[in-house]
């Protein structure tokens, strides 16, 4: 592998600028999506209106990435203090509490994703009882999705389907937090207990004995056998999707920080060591971690901006020795600001450009994701906040 530029990280006025960059493109998209969602990813570099069908409007509120967009709201007002991007965060809690009264789309362990980022960060913040219903209801919803005697959560689909039973996807890590604060906030240990077991399940079984990680994995769902590693969106079965990698990194340091339980912790560090030996020249991920400079495979900044942030909390959860994981991050955001945003690209919408969600289904290939522009500004808060509020 080529070895990653050793360069610092932004200095403050990069950071700065950075901010101020982002914060244009989102007062630009609240103009025009205002309470409605954007797609998962651009088409041509720009995000129109998620396409949805099924006699509800386009810019609708299903699927697993829409509350990426309050997400980014929340983090503006953080990190800006400009009460507009509060009240437009604010304003997206009716949606997410219409979509769990109303059960729309609420089949996928993305739960904690949707009603961490919509509604938890709205309680926190501004003491919203509906938006702490909605997610509490959301919670409920996540635990009929534990498949006993494996105990993991099922990752997709309904429970029944006999193609997703017993699969769960790395991505799930970063789901169990709603559980975590469920416990925390209702006094019930249920939630608390599904998340812990999950999460030990998958770091007993989701890592490969070389600190790769595999996308998907299947348990019995009779006996609760592990059965099979596999993938959905990587090259194939054995290889080291990124975004998973960067997934497994954040995820299980997360984890730890709930429990305390130092097994996750050197998982999270399993797999960002894995992460930081294969990155090509400039720090961001290619695709899929097999790939490296020369492949003329595409990068998924998505993946290096997850990362970025995992290994800032991975450094935060170390007594010692967590400052090279710190430094790796800052090399990583200053790669992603230097040459993975749209400052030159005025005609897009998105904060980053060149991500790929799934490449073997050539879905949102060199594009912008909601997810990545999401944990880009989260990292770039991270930078210019040391006290930001955390939404995990």
């Amino acid at each position: 592998m080529t070895a990653i530029d050793l360069r610092p990280g932004p200095d403050a006025e990069a950071t700065g600028s950075a901010v101020a960059a982002a914060l244009r493109t989102i007062d630009a998209n609240i103009a025009e999506f205002g309470d409605r969602y954007p797609g998962d990813t651009t088409v041509r570099d720009r995000y129109r209106l998620r396409p949805v069908g099924g006699g509800q409007p386009d810019g609708s509120n299903v699927g697993w990435t829409t509350s990426f967009w309050p997400g980014m709201l929340w983090l503006a007002h953080e990190v800006s203090g400009d009460e507009t991007y509060l009240k437009a965060a604010a304003g997206h809690v009716r949606s997410f509490t219409e979509r769990v009264d109303r059960g729309i789309d609420l089949d996928t362990h993305d739960l904690g994703f949707l009603y961490t980022l919509s509604c938890v960060v709205a309680w926190r913040a501004t003491g919203d009882r509906e938006a702490r219903r909605a997610a509490l209801a959301a919670a409920d919803h996540l635990l009929t999705r534990v498949l006993e005697p494996a105990g993991i959560i099922q990752a997709w689909g309904a429970l029944s389907d006999p193609r997703q039973q017993g699969r769960t996807i790395i991505d799930s890590l970063m789901n169990t937090p709603l559980l975590f604060w469920a416990s925390e906030t209702s006094g019930d240990p249920r939630y608390a207990a599904a998340a812990r077991r999950h999460a030990t399940q998958l770091r007993d079984h989701i890592i490969r004995p070389d600190d790769t990680t595999y996308h998907t994995f299947y348990w019995d769902t009779v006996t609760g056998e592990p059965l099979r590693g596999e993938t959905e969106q990587g090259s194939f079965d054995e290889s080291c999707w990124a975004r998973g990698q960067a997934w497994g990194i954040y995820g299980f340091t997360l984890n730890h920080r709930y429990t305390g339980d130092e097994s996750l912790l050197r998982a999270a560090r399993r797999c960002a060591d894995y992460f930081l030996a294969h990155l090509p020249g400039d720090g961001v991920a290619y695709w899929d971690l097999v790939f490296s400079d020369g492949s003329g495979e595409e990068r998924d900044s998505s993946a290096a901006a997850i990362a970025a942030c995992g290994l800032a909390e991975l450094a935060d959860a170390l007594p010692s020795g967590g400052e090279h994981y710190r430094a790796a991050a800052g090399r990583i955001l200053a790669s992603l600001i230097d040459r993975y945003t749209t400052a030159a690209h005025p005609r897009s919408n998105a904060l980053l450009l060149h991500g790929v969600y799934d490449k073997p289904k050539n879905v949102g290939v060199d594009e912008g994701t909601l997810w990545g522009d999401y944990f880009y500004l989260e990292a770039l808060t991270r930078a210019v906040r040391p006290d930001w509020p955390h939404h995990w």
